[in-house]
């Protein structure tokens, strides 16, 4: 069995530019040697993904249209 399993850390977006990146830099953060950082922006008319995409590889980003 592994001992570090892989995490995913998730984060949905819509419109949080204000708020995205404060998200993004904790999931980094945490104290995990094998982790994933996931953002799903939703469709976002704001600035989101200039703030999503400055993260380039370090982040898995997934932008799709607006799902409601």
């Amino acid at each position: 069995m592994d001992k570090n399993p892989l995490f995913s850390i998730i984060i949905s977006n819509y419109n949080y530019e204000n708020y995205v990146r404060e998200a993004i830099d904790s999931a980094l953060s945490q104290d995990w040697p094998n982790k994933e950082v996931i953002v799903v922006d939703d469709g976002s008319t704001d600035n989101s993904k200039d703030a999503i995409n400055s993260y380039g590889d370090t982040i898995l980003s997934i932008f799709q249209e607006n799902a409601g």
